[in-house]
């Protein structure tokens, strides 16, 4: 099974490969392909920087400097993976990335505000589940410090396919 996880530098992204990695000790066989999607550059990068090229640069260190706390954890696993850093609209260029490299599921970490949050804020997780044909698997950080954590709780995961 291949699995993209999808990490943008936050608590809730690591929660997911936290959840991933508990999966592969509880007996899972998979390998991962870890994944970042910068936001496309504002008019006024484009106009200031002058040079695409330095624009792309910088998006994908950016990018890699979000991805490198995922890596870490993936490599004291010592489980296969490969990074990615792509530029574009988050939620459909995660679809698309693991559609494109034969991904069989994607994990995707949320904050787990609800509903009405995510409609008002457009929550990535929550587009990714509308937006995506393969199994979507959105792991939730712990509310408080005495919960149990994601990989610990069958509360903390939801499963869900469109």
């Amino acid at each position: 099974m291949k699995i993209l996880i999808a990490v943008d530098g936050s608590a809730p992204s690591l929660q997911a490969v936290r959840h991933a990695l508990a999966l592969v000790e509880q007996g899972l066989r998979a390998s991962f392909v870890v994944a970042n999607v910068q936001e496309p550059a504002t008019l006024y990068e484009v106009v200031t920087a002058q040079d695409p090229e330095v624009l792309r640069e910088v998006r994908a260190a950016a990018g890699a400097d979000l991805i490198a706390p995922a890596e870490a954890l993936l490599n004291a696993a010592r489980v296969d993976y490969e990074s990615l850093v792509a530029s574009g609209d988050p939620a459909h260029s995660l679809v698309e990335l693991a559609e494109d490299n034969g991904c069989d599921a994607i994990f995707v970490g949320a904050w787990g505000t609800g509903d009405l949050t995510a409609a008002l804020l457009g929550s990535v997780s929550h587009e990714v589940l509308k937006a995506s044909h393969l199994p979507v698997t959105v792991v939730r950080l712990a509310e408080a410090a005495d919960e149990p954590a994601a990989e610990d709780s069958a509360e903390g995961a939801a499963d869900a396919t469109d």
